[in-house]
């Protein structure tokens, strides 16, 4: 089973300035070639044909660049957070008659090098309406905000992240599209929020990855990214 990947690429990107003050983040250079297409083609690698991109700030030139994606072997399309920005969940939301019933979620600055079918096999096999991708990070990229025991997520809290929490949420999810469709439509709220209600409510599965993720959302980041990349080619 296929599943159509949403990536929600409308933020500010406000720590990447002055970079991201007239390129978005999704299009920075990294390594030679704007980062959308590195996450792109690595979702055609993984079987995905369908992928769905949520954007906002300067998004007509990421459109401008990927287009409808044939020119990758994939079918992009567009949804648009509007005059306001709808945060990642209230973009995801507006996404929905896009994306079918079942669906993975990544955000627009991480490069996931993880299995994309094992973790959708998870989530099937799971009978949850939501997976969370979680990795053992012991603070090491950022802070560590899950609690994962006994291959189950106990707690996902990214507000108020606690001692026993060893893991951190990847940036890989799939949702059922019911548990978005219960949240209030062109509403901004942040997806975070909804990752929390479900581990309090025991409807959270989790995917233990192993290799570490990219992410271009600091300069720091972005630097360690250029330089994986670099070593790649």
């Amino acid at each position: 089973m296929t599943l159509p990947v949403a990536i929600l690429a409308g933020g500010l990107a406000k720590r990447l300035h002055p970079i991201t003050q007239t390129t978005p983040k999704a299009l920075v250079d990294v390594a030679g070639k704007p980062f959308i297409l590195r996450q792109l083609e690595y979702l055609k690698t993984q079987g995905i044909s369908d992928a769905v991109l949520c954007v906002s700030h300067l998004g007509e030139q990421i459109e401008a660049v990927v287009g409808d994606g044939s020119g990758l072997g994939l079918n992009v399309r567009y949804v648009w957070d509007g005059p306001r920005l709808l945060g990642t969940g209230g973009a995801l939301r507006r996404a929905l008659p896009l994306l079918g019933r079942a669906f993975f979620v990544q955000y627009g600055d991480s490069y996931l090098p993880v299995d994309f079918g094992d973790v959708a096999r998870d989530f099937l096999a799971s009978g949850k309406p939501a997976l969370m991708t979680v990795l053992k990070n012991g603070n090491r990229w950022d802070t560590s905000n899950v609690v994962f025991k006994d291959n189950r997520i106990i707690l996902y809290n990214k507000l108020l992240p606690g001692a026993d929490m060893e893991h951190i949420d990847y940036g890989l999810g799939v949702f059922s599209a019911a548990v978005l469709e219960a949240m209030p439509a062109d509403t901004p709220f942040d997806l975070a929020e909804v990752y929390h209600a479900l581990s309090l409510e025991g409807r959270l599965a989790g995917h233990e990855v192993h290799e570490r993720f990219y992410e271009i959302g600091s300069h720091q980041g972005l630097a360690e990214t250029i330089h994986y990349f670099s070593k790649e080619r």
